[in-house]
């Protein structure tokens, strides 16, 4: 959990979930095929890959998947005081709509994938008083998602988020 520090708002009620060694596609030709697939199959979609922006950013009116399929990133999470996790290959991070995060540092063959839940809707917002008190109203009103991107209708987010 990370508390709203007065500029990234971060998420008032659900925790931010991070998964070690989660997916397992370290033989794979295509890595980020092998974590697509798992995010597609529990119902996360909109799936793209890439990096991780390096100032922070956050989403307000939608939760996010990351998978990282190549490489090792340093990702602070829950904006500039917030705490920084080292992942690596087959790593999931799932951030409840609002948790701000940003990469401090990423080896050169660092590829991310990121998905979406159906329920909601995709915003990039920065640290600012325009993005904030918009998502302060937003926030709260995302809808939970149905199923865990990793494990599906019974994994351990449902548990977690459906308090």
């Amino acid at each position: 959990m990370f508390a709203d520090d007065g500029v990234i708002p971060n998420n008032p009620a659900l925790p931010l979930v991070v998964y070690s060694e989660a997916i397992d596609c370290a033989a794979a030709r295509d890595p980020a095929s092998v974590i697509e697939n798992v995010f597609k199959h529990h119902g996360w979609a909109g799936c793209w890959r890439n990096g991780i922006y390096a100032f922070v950013h956050y989403h307000s009116a939608i939760h996010e998947v990351l998978g990282i399929a190549r490489g090792r990133a340093r990702v602070q999470f829950g904006g500039e005081t917030g705490t920084a996790l080292d992942l690596a290959v087959g790593d999931v991070a799932v951030l409840p709509a609002g948790t701000g995060h940003r990469r401090l540092l990423a080896t050169p063959d660092l590829l991310i994938v990121g998905a979406y839940p159906p329920q909601g809707e995709y915003d990039l917002c920065r640290s600012g008083p325009s993005d904030r008190s918009r998502a302060l109203v937003s926030i709260p009103k995302v809808p939970l998602p149905e199923t865990d991107p990793v494990y599906g209708p019974d994994g351990p987010l449902l548990r977690l988020w459906h308090r």
